[in-house]
């Protein structure tokens, strides 16, 4: 082995939050495994955070602190920078593309800055012939960038979809299993740390929407494209929902579902229902799952923590010993120069069955009314569930259908909005009927 392979590899971290301590102390307790796996070892030369003086349970006192992570982009010992600041924008953009700029490979944790960015970024990182890493950035510990791009390239992918955020899949677990409400869950979740004082990111979808944009790319060949991307998440699910799907054989997961069709790539983050049996409907907790579904290999499910000190700081050090090891491959799963904007699948297209729950008053006809909306949009019932007779009060109909079109699905909401007898809007949720 050449003598310069034996230099280290010098890294600067911007961010000594939990993830960035996680990556200090990996790199200190499992120094012995690293030099198994890696021809160079891996040193913290640098880092930048907000408080110099806090307490992170790291030695940091031999590390060079720099005040303004920017610095960190033309740091004269640093060969890596690791950005784990966060956000699309700002700080964490600029300080990704001054250390391309500058010649210095980078590994981030950071989806909204790819989702918003990546594909500009890989083009300048591959121009300079720079790493552009970011396992950390998708459902944390589960090494599925890696299997994607490398162990499934020789596949055509079919569709990936998952859980891919545990904030969501924690609250309709403990939904399930208590019959307590969504406010209730979530006032436990945010004590318990499982999501944000704002938890907006979590639950409307939009954390699960920039990783599966991401995830898009790489199993597609195509740019990153947030804005495609239909997003709704999971405030609307009630625990009475949550109860009727066991009942009818379902459970219901927020879930990211990317795959290609013949008017485009849909991308969407939803809350569905998903028949028990399948393998995604047992991933409970925290707990993330991606399946992809290679035209050769099959299907693949890959389960871990997608969030946390330990997981992500072990995705943020894989990337950096590909780096020591001269692994330097494409951001996604094509040179960036070759991907293309591929057209988003119209609103009305997707095919499949859905769950209606509506909220009706006890009355005769209003079943007939029902009934007629679905006929005229030639819209097949598959089952109905109505509760025991309560005249005139409100009382919850359900209804799952056949196969159809979300176009039709659109027309039956509209058609059952006139009908006075329904008390508020009818809930809607596509059944996903996944291998």
């Amino acid at each position: 082995m050449a003598a310069d392979r034996l230099e280290p590899l010098r890294v600067g971290i911007a961010g000594l939050g939990t993830v960035g301590a996680g990556v200090v102390r990996l790199l200190t307790e499992n120094r012995d495994i690293l030099q198994l796996h890696c021809p160079r070892p891996i040193e913290v030369v640098a880092v930048s955070a907000r408080d110099r003086n806090k307490d992170r349970g790291i030695d940091i006192s031999k590390i060079d602190w720099v005040e303004n992570s920017l610095a960190l982009a033309s740091h004269p010992r640093v060969d890596v920078v690791v950005e784990l600041i966060g956000g699309s924008d700002g700080p964490a953009k600029a300080l990704v593309e001054a250390a391309i700029a500058n010649g210095k490979h980078v590994v981030t944790a950071n989806k909204a800055l790819l989702a918003h960015h990546g594909t500009a970024l890989a083009v300048a990182a591959e121009r300079k012939s720079l790493c552009l890493a970011y396992e950390a950035a998708v459902a944390g510990g589960i090494p599925v960038i890696k299997a994607m791009r490398e162990g499934l390239a020789a596949n055509r992918i079919e569709q990936v979809y998952g859980i891919l955020n545990g904030t969501c899949n924690y609250i309709l677990t403990q939904m399930r299993e208590t019959g307590r409400e969504f406010a209730d869950v979530l006032a436990e979740a945010q004590a318990l740390g499982y999501a944000e004082a704002d938890p907006s990111f979590d639950v409307d979808g939009v954390d699960a929407a920039h990783k599966l944009s991401i995830l898009t790319s790489v199993a597609f060949g195509c740019a990153v494209d947030f804005d495609a991307v239909r997003i709704s998440g999971i405030r609307n699910v009630s625990a009475m929902d949550i109860a009727f799907a066991e009942e009818l054989g379902y459970r219901i997961k927020l879930l990211g579902i990317a795959r290609p069709s013949g008017q485009g790539i849909e991308q969407r983050v939803m809350a569905c229902m998903v028949p028990q049996a399948t393998v995604i409907a047992k991933v409970d907790g925290v707990f993330n799952a991606v399946v992809t579904k290679g035209n050769f290999v099959g299907q693949n499910v890959s389960i871990g923590r997608g969030a946390g000190a330990g997981p992500t700081a072990s995705a943020v050090v894989s990337d950096l010993i590909d780096i020591a090891r001269d692994r330097i491959l494409p951001a996604f799963s094509a040179p960036a120069a070759s991907l293309k904007q591929m057209p988003a699948a119209p609103r009305g297209t997707h095919v499949g069955a859905y769950y209606l729950r509506l909220m009706v008053v006890d009355k005769p006809g209003v079943i007939a009314d029902i009934a007629a909306a679905l006929r005229d949009e030639q819209v097949s019932m598959e089952a109905m569930i109505q509760r025991a007779r309560h005249p005139g009060q409100s009382v919850p109909v359900v209804i799952t259908t056949h196969e159809t079109t979300e176009a039709a699905i659109d027309r039956v909401v509209k058609r059952l909005e006139q009908v006075k007898s329904i008390l508020e809007p009818a809930h809607v949720m596509p059944i996903e009927m996944l291998d």
